[in-house]
């Protein structure tokens, strides 16, 4: 009978290994004298003087192309920078457990309005320095730092907490106002710098693109009541000491007025957000003319659920414009007869996306002013005539 022998596998490579060794030994491999080595090999690490001006002929040609871009940046940088100053308050409190003094600290730019030099800021940067009811603002509260090292205080105030605007008038000699552009030709992918102070890091420029507009709906951690919301996001870097400060186009115009970010750490991770400057110039207009800013209202109450599912209930192909859930009594939506049910389409030929979009639009109305609005009920659509009146 024949017996089969079944190898544990350790013995077996031990077996082959041996193999191997003394197949090498008998019959060694041939290895190709140094002199045979590839030239490319030899040469490693090494260039002639020939190669090495090539190279840097082609590197300065190559390296042209991206000054010149870089150049725009420069430019703009050296542009907008001596109208960014930077902004410290410091507000005494007597809360328990608190320290006796809150500091707060951010940016802001110089415009001119009317032959008049103003600074724009958020609000939340001075809110400590601002009186809970009193109407004078303790202005020594808050220090003005200018691009040129000198030190300035701001003759008025004037603040939207709805908005997160305030507007610091200022006067002082050689003053630099930089350029108010249109926020609305902005696109998507648009180059921008934020030009801030981050950390208290004065003229800090960083650049990025505009990811994105209409950011609506979002918490605004310690900033109560932002209601007024239709961000524009960017990738370009914003920290602390930024909000304030202007985000600005390749032209050197100011776009919008860097205010917050999306952070699990609380520093940049690439989603900042930015005051649209229109709708900050809307506000701080009629801040410095009138001394208040007064949004528009029309009497509705909005559905937070309007979705996939309750669209098409309603004969929609998907979600688009506002539902109305409610009506105040005697408002112009009451006196214009619309009805919860109804969903705005447009406002003033607006188009509208969501019921943030709604309050945007309707908010920074025009006080008075007779618009038409379209609506969808029962499954077709109707144009009716509202006057946008005071909110208050």
């Amino acid at each position: 009978m024949k017996q089969t022998i079944i190898y544990p596998r350790r013995v077996f490579w031990k077996a082959f290994f041996l193999a191997v060794f003394f197949w090498g030994a008998l019959f060694p491999a041939r290895i190709p004298a140094q002199s045979a080595l590839p030239t490319a090999l030899e040469q490693a690490g090494k260039l002639t003087s020939e190669k090495r001006a090539e190279l840097q002929r082609e590197l300065q040609r190559h390296a042209q192309v991206l000054e010149a871009q870089s150049a725009v940046i420069k430019t703009v940088a050296k542009l907008v920078g001596p109208a960014v100053v930077f902004i410290e308050t410091e507000h005494a409190t007597t809360s328990r457990g608190r320290d006796p003094h809150v500091e707060e600290a951010g940016s802001g730019v110089i415009i001119q309005f009317k032959d008049q030099f103003y600074v724009l800021t958020s609000r939340h940067v001075i809110q400590h320095a601002l009186p809970e009811k009193a109407q004078n603002v303790p202005l020594e509260e808050i220090k003005i730092d200018l691009a040129d090292g000198r030190r300035i205080f701001p003759t008025q105030v004037w603040t939207d907490a709805d908005s997160d605007v305030a507007v610091l008038a200022v006067k002082a000699p050689d003053l630099t106002p930089a350029a108010v552009g249109d926020s609305e030709k902005l696109e998507i992918g648009d180059f921008v710098l934020a030009v801030g102070s981050p950390f208290g890091l004065n003229q800090s420029v960083s650049f990025g693109i505009i990811s994105a507009r209409g950011r609506r709906n979002l918490v605004m951690g310690d900033r109560r009541s932002i209601s007024l919301q239709d961000f524009l996001q960017t990738d370009a870097a914003i920290n602390p000491g930024n909000s304030g400060g202007p985000l600005v186009n390749l032209r050197g115009e100011i776009v919008g007025i860097n205010t917050a970010i999306a952070s699990d750490s609380g520093v940049n991770q690439g989603v900042g957000f930015a005051v649209p400057i229109n709708l900050f110039m809307h506000v701080a207009r009629q801040l410095i003319e009138t001394g208040k800013f007064t949004r528009g209202y029309i009497g509705v109450y909005l559905s937070s659920h309007f979705g996939p599912a309750l669209a098409a209930e309603l004969g929609l192909s998907r979600p688009m414009g506002a539902l109305i859930s409610g009506i105040e009594p005697d408002s112009p939506a009451a006196l214009a007869q619309l009805q919860p049910g109804d969903v705005i389409l447009q406002f003033n030929q607006i188009p509208i996306e969501d019921d943030g979009h709604l309050i945007k639009v309707v908010g920074t109305s025009e006080i008075g002013r007779k618009v038409p609005v379209q609506i969808y009920r029962n499954r077709r659509t109707l144009t009716v005539i509202l006057e946008v009146t005071d909110r208050k």
